[in-house]
């Protein structure tokens, strides 16, 4: 199982972190043990001086493919979840200036919050709502519909790279609002109003 990431798929994230504008999907992978142990704490790692998280609509892989078309992506999933991408945010910003991979900030482990996952059939795919707020105060509320790349275009891509394969993740992308978590901090996200996860910050 792989965890395959969209960087920069929305428009004002991009601004508020004065990136430049891709012309095509930004991909990074996490390991598998990025993966947060359900129920369990986030603990920021020893090495981070400054963890951000980044709320996500999340995709579920349902069998194997290569070379999607767009299409047919649509055939490739049918549960919708929501996570937390976390970030070391200044240690990224260390490997960007320097044009090295974000691995390092990206893929610690627990830095992958995976929620529950529900049934396609109950969103509205054109446009999902989601939320994350912090200790009770809305921080992050998306709109799928602001995507620059939808979930069957995201597919179709990264199938070009990677084979997927069933149980694959797929994290599409953050809005805006992203910031800075410390200890005690509790984060919940909210798909289509609905409490999605909790996690507390140690």
């Amino acid at each position: 199982m792989k965890i395959i990431c969209i960087g920069r798929n929305y428009a004002k994230h991009i601004e508020e972190l004065a990136n430049e504008r891709p012309t095509e999907p930004v991909v990074f992978l996490k390991p598998d043990s990025a993966i947060l142990p359900k129920k369990m704490p986030f603990f920021i790692p020893a090495f981070a001086d400054e963890i951000h998280y980044e709320v996500e609509v999340l995709v579920k892989i349902n069998k194997v493919g290569k070379y999607i078309d767009q299409k047919f992506a649509h055939k490739y999933y049918d549960e919708i979840g929501l996570g937390i991408d976390f970030t070391d945010r200044a240690m990224q910003s260390k490997l960007k200036a320097k044009g090295l991979p974000w691995e390092k900030a990206k893929g610690f482990d627990g830095s992958a919050v995976v929620g529950e996952f529900f049934p396609k059939e109950q969103f509205n795919l054109e446009n999902i709502n989601f939320q994350l707020h912090k200790n009770g105060e809305l921080v992050q509320d998306g709109e799928s519909k602001a995507m620059l790349w939808k979930i069957d275009e995201l597919i179709a891509y990264v199938s070009q790279y990677f084979t997927l394969k069933k149980g694959d993740l797929l994290f599409t992308g953050t809005p805006a609002g992203v910031g800075s978590v410390k200890s005690e901090d509790v984060l919940t996200g909210t798909l289509e109003g609905n409490e999605n996860f909790s996690v507390k910050i140690k």
